[in-house]
């Protein structure tokens, strides 16, 4: 049985005071939850005041990105072994923002997939289509090859551990949502790329969150589908009562498939 788990992904909002309040508020309401996984992943120049404000409950904390280099001369980046002394257990990678904002391309991607696992951390690797590859019916063969590439060098008991973020580019932060059916059958499509790479056991093993505009009023019906496990939460993580009712809702979609 997958555990859902319900990340937040903060992007670069919040003051250090609103950090530390979000982070407080929400950990007062489903700090002490354990049938389904929440994280919270603020920015770089909070994670401190974060981990400090979740400590004592099982709220996971994660970065955003991390650099493929431990340490050296790399002015303004952040490395794994950073992140995993100020308390971090997740990471966020290959984040659409990332890829398509910055430029980050899938070999940089894959290299800083296995930089996590170097420093303790465990990925979320994001992949997922922009409005044209979809129109064009590329999604399939964008998914496939970002998993190909995101799982490149690791070997069976790393693969396991990845937590897969699909998030159609189309639908971050535009209000726009894959219909619960169409997420299905993307989130279907990387078990059978998984099981294509690996074997069924472990493709049936790794949890696959869905990410674009994931809010409590689809939250539920995204996550009672089969292969959804829980959600990588943008701007509704950024208000205590949407993102605690988007856990609610991942509790709800667990405890209905029982």
């Amino acid at each position: 049985m997958r555990k859902p788990f319900v990340a937040g992904n903060w992007k670069m909002n919040t003051s250090r005071g609103e950090a530390i309040k979000l982070a407080e508020a929400i950990k007062k309401q489903v700090g002490e939850l354990d049938d389904v996984e929440v994280g919270l992943c603020p920015p770089f120049v909070y994670l401190d005041a974060v981990a400090e404000a979740i400590r004592g409950s099982n709220i996971r904390l994660g970065a955003q990105n991390l650099y493929t280099e431990p340490a050296g001369a790399f002015t303004g980046e952040v490395s794994g072994p950073m992140l995993k002394d100020i308390g971090c257990q997740y990471v966020i990678v290959g984040h659409s923002e990332r890829r398509h904002v910055l430029g980050e391309p899938d070999e940089l991607v894959a290299n800083k997939v296995r930089a996590a696992f170097a420093a303790g951390l465990l990925p979320i690797l994001c992949v997922g289509e922009t409005r044209q590859e979809r129109e064009d019916k590329h999604t399939e063969e964008v998914v496939r090859r970002h998993i190909f590439s995101g799982f490149s060098g690791l070997d069976r008991e790393q693969a396991a551990q990845v937590v897969i973020a699909y998030e159609p580019v189309w639908a971050i932060g535009t209000g726009l949502t894959a219909t619960p059916g169409e997420a299905q059958q993307v989130h279907r499509f990387i078990r059978e790329l998984l099981t294509e790479m690996f074997d069924a056991d472990l493709a049936e093993s790794v949890r696959i969150q869905y990410g674009g505009s994931v809010k409590p009023k689809n939250a539920y019906e995204l996550m009672a589908q089969k292969d959804i496990d829980g959600a990588l939460v943008g701007g509704a993580s950024l208000k205590v009562d949407s993102f605690v009712q988007i856990v609610g809702e991942g509790a709800r979609a667990a405890e209905g498939s029982c």
